[in-house]
């Protein structure tokens, strides 16, 4: 069904595509001097998997990446290979009817055709016809996966750009790969004493520093760069603006002038040397016949590619009985990200830009579905404490359940009543997960940081009645980014977004109705399938009060 509404949604852009130019885009870039050569599909170039980044591998694995020296010629017109994986298991029979065949048609999920360790690749879409002299406003992709999955394979940008063509406000679109799961963000002490840690947002920088020196040969403009990413993503756009205590400036230039966060900010952690990452490091270490080298990281580096890959496979995943509990995320490392996110925020060590941040209704549904065994509120609170949050107390956790009522009226998805109780605890899990890790630590960000820097944010409901899932994480893909849906809530949204891009104000040549600044009555639009309306940001007010007078022991 994907493929199919993906050609249905081409084929308006193929009929009226341009006569076919001579020659396929051929680019030529400064740094390293390489040509690049491209593809046309209607009103698109397209340039897919152009390096960045040496290989990281033999060597450089588990090391910082680095700059390209040279490069030559670039065929840029085939599949960009994808940064190895972690699995997941779509072992999932105990599910509800018809909720695996949801997740799987979102391409958040779905699996990548090919993958290796020499992935560290851009992939850019313009408008065809675009030169160098053009300078139109970039738009820089950060795909999610929980930091475990996920590659530019599966966001290609063409939908995205042609949609901004028709809309006037014309975009050139890039996506990043970088590293996920144990070659990108692998902890431990050992990790930390040899600067290794973080790779994967080094990877992003150094991709956003490739944009700088480059995206001016495409037809972009360097001064014009916005950051966009959903759920992983997101966290990563936060991150970036917190990276070197906010030092955002690459050759004495900002690399990007705003942001967009689809569900993700705020991740508060506990440092790359943690007891919880030294047992994940532990794990891997033993997993690939290493525990007994003198350096288990040389030994790490001199496996073979399989034998590691299915070491960092040797952890629990994000669509697992864990949860959000991830093996691999960022943590801070006193160097690259030195501190804790919501500690960097409230110190005002991030990068001042204007920025759009909002979330699903339903986040937590996803991430509730692997817990069955939970069914009474005493084993809710065992499990948070034991799997989650190491550093709280028992009475913490209490509390904090006890700020959600054990009614499944009360619960996620949210305005069902009883309906959706996939097990008992099913619903009062989403809303806890879904607020914890999205959408009460989005009111906490914009709390400490809307007085400093203009901000909109948003709560997506489109997908209200899903079965189990409701308006579920990253079940605006479909919408937000392809534009499957010809709906409301697709139009305004790309409307309001493209807006930004250009102007940073969505508002700035928009047809749609007056998005208001967060500070402005702490406001959020609430997009629906068929409007939007204007909702303020204060549900769960109790919840949203325990969790930001304790976000110190709430680290994960």
């Amino acid at each position: 069904m994907k493929l199919l509404g993906l050609l249905l949604g081409l084929l308006p852009l193929v009929l009226a595509a341009p006569a076919k130019r001579d020659g396929a885009p051929t680019v030529a870039i400064p740094s390293p001097a390489a040509t690049v050569i491209g593809s046309t599909l209607g009103l698109v170039d397209s340039f897919q998997g152009v390096p960045f980044a040496q290989p990281p591998t033999g060597s450089l694995r588990l090391k910082p990446p680095q700059a390209l020296t040279s490069l030559g010629t670039v065929t840029a017109t085939g599949t960009a290979m994808a940064c190895p994986q972690l699995y997941f298991s779509d072992d999932t029979s105990d599910f509800p009817a018809g909720v695996l065949g949801v997740l799987l048609n979102t391409p958040l999920f779905q699996t990548v055709t090919s993958a290796g360790e020499d992935c560290l690749t851009v992939s850019i879409f313009r408008p065809a016809g675009t030169t160098d002299s053009s300078n139109l406003p970039v738009l820089f992709w950060i795909f999610g996966g929980g930091f475990e999955l996920g590659s530019t394979q599966t966001y290609d940008g063409t939908s995205l750009v042609s949609d901004s063509i028709a809309q006037g406000k014309p975009v050139i679109f890039v996506a990043v790969n970088y590293r996920v799961g144990g070659f990108g963000f692998l902890g431990g002490s050992e990790i930390l004493a040899d600067g290794a840690s973080n790779l994967g947002l080094l990877d992003q920088r150094l991709g956003l520093e490739w944009v700088q020196d480059n995206i001016a040969s495409f037809g972009g403009d360097p001064t014009k760069v916005t950051i966009w990413g959903e759920s992983a993503g997101a966290i990563s756009v936060l991150d970036q603006m917190i990276l070197y205590n906010g030092d955002n400036t690459y050759k004495g230039k900002p690399l990007f002038r705003a942001g967009i966060m689809d569900s993700g900010s705020i991740i508060p952690a506990d440092p790359v040397d943690c007891p919880k990452a030294q047992v994940v490091y532990d794990t891997v270490v033993k997993a690939a016949g290493c525990s007994g080298a003198s350096s288990t990281l040389d030994c790490l580096r001199g496996l073979d590619y399989q034998t590691f890959l299915g070491a960092t496979n040797s952890v629990p995943g994000i669509l697992s009985y864990t949860s959000v509990d991830l093996s691999y995320l960022p943590r801070p490392d006193g160097t690259v990200l030195t501190l804790s996110p919501e500690v960097s925020i409230s110190q005002g060590k991030y990068a001042k830009v204007p920025f759009i941040i909002g979330d699903q209704e339903d986040e937590g549904t996803l991430f509730a579905l692997f817990q069955s065994n939970i069914t009474t509120t005493a084993q809710l609170i065992d499990y948070l404490s034991t799997v989650f949050f190491n550093d709280a107390t028992t009475e913490q956790v209490t509390a904090l359940v006890a700020t959600y009522p054990d009614d499944p009226s009360d619960g996620s998805p949210f305005r069902t009543g009883i309906l959706n109780e996939f097990y008992p605890q099913f619903k009062r899990l989403a809303a806890i997960l879904g607020d914890l890790t999205f959408t009460l630590t989005r009111r906490y960000f914009l709390n400490m940081v809307s007085t400093e820097v203009p901000s909109w944010s948003y709560l997506a409901s489109y997908d209200y009645g899903t079965p189990v899932l409701g308006s579920f994480h990253a079940g605006d893909i479909l919408q937000v980014f392809y534009g499957i849906l010809p709906n409301y809530a697709s139009a305004s949204i790309h409307d309001y977004y493209f807006s930004f891009v250009h102007t940073m104000d969505p508002n700035n040549g928009s047809s749609y109705a007056e998005w208001p600044q967060w500070t402005d009555g702490k406001q959020l639009m609430n997009f629906n399938a068929a409007n939007a309306v204007l909702l303020t940001d204060d549900f769960r007010s109790t919840s949203y009060d325990y969790l930001t007078g304790s976000a110190g022991s709430l680290h994960v």
